[in-house]
C-alpha cells in the first residue's frame, strides 16, 4: 500500500502558500515541498492534493492501493461527496477527481492535524520557497 500525507499552507488568506506531501511506498519515504504562489489556504489544500496524485501518477502508482490521508476537512469531503459548495474550488475538484479515477483502487482519509504533521511542516517550508512577487495556482 502506498500512504500518501498531504496538507496545504498559506501565510494569510490570501497569501503566500505551500503543499506538503509525505508519501511511504514499498519500504521508501519521500518528501516534498511545493511552493504555490499566492492563493487562500482551501486553495492549497486543493493543490496539495492534486500534486499528490500527480506524483503518485508519475511514480507509476496506478496499480497499487493508494490511501490518501488529509487533515483538511474540506477536502475529504468534497472527494466524498464529490462536490464543493464554494464554486472556486469546482475546477480543482474536478481535477481531482480525474486524476484519482486513474488509480485501480483510491482510498482518501481524514485525519487529525496531529496525525499530519510532517506534511503541514513540509507545506511551511514551501510557503518560505515562495518569491512572494507572482500568483502561481497551477499544480
Amino acid at each position: 500500500m502506498i500512504e500518501v500525507y498531504i496538507d496545504g499552507a498559506s501565510a494569510g488568506n490570501p497569501g503566500r502558500s505551500g503543499a506538503g506531501i509525505f508519501i511511504k511506498a514499498n519500504g521508501t519515504v519521500e518528501k516534498y515541498s511545493i511552493p504555490l504562489g499566492i492563493m487562500s489556504n482551501h486553495e492549497a489544500e486543493f493543490h496539495a492534493f492534486i500534486n499528490g496524485l500527480k506524483i503518485c501518477l508519475e511514480k507509476g502508482y496506478v496499480n497499487s492501493v493508494v490511501s490518501f490521508r488529509t487533515d483538511s476537512e474540506l477536502v475529504n469531503n468534497a472527494i466524498e461527496k464529490q462536490f464543493v459548495k464554494n464554486k472556486l474550488y469546482a475546477p480543482l475538484l474536478d481535477e481531482a477527481i480525474y486524476l484519482a479515477a486513474k488509480f485501480e483502487l483510491f482510498f482518501m482519509k481524514w485525519i487529525p492535524s496531529v496525525e499530519n504533521k510532517l506534511a503541514d511542516e513540509l507545506a511551511r517550508l514551501a510557503i518560505q520557497k515562495n518569491s512572494g512577487e507572482e500568483p502561481n495556482k497551477s499544480s
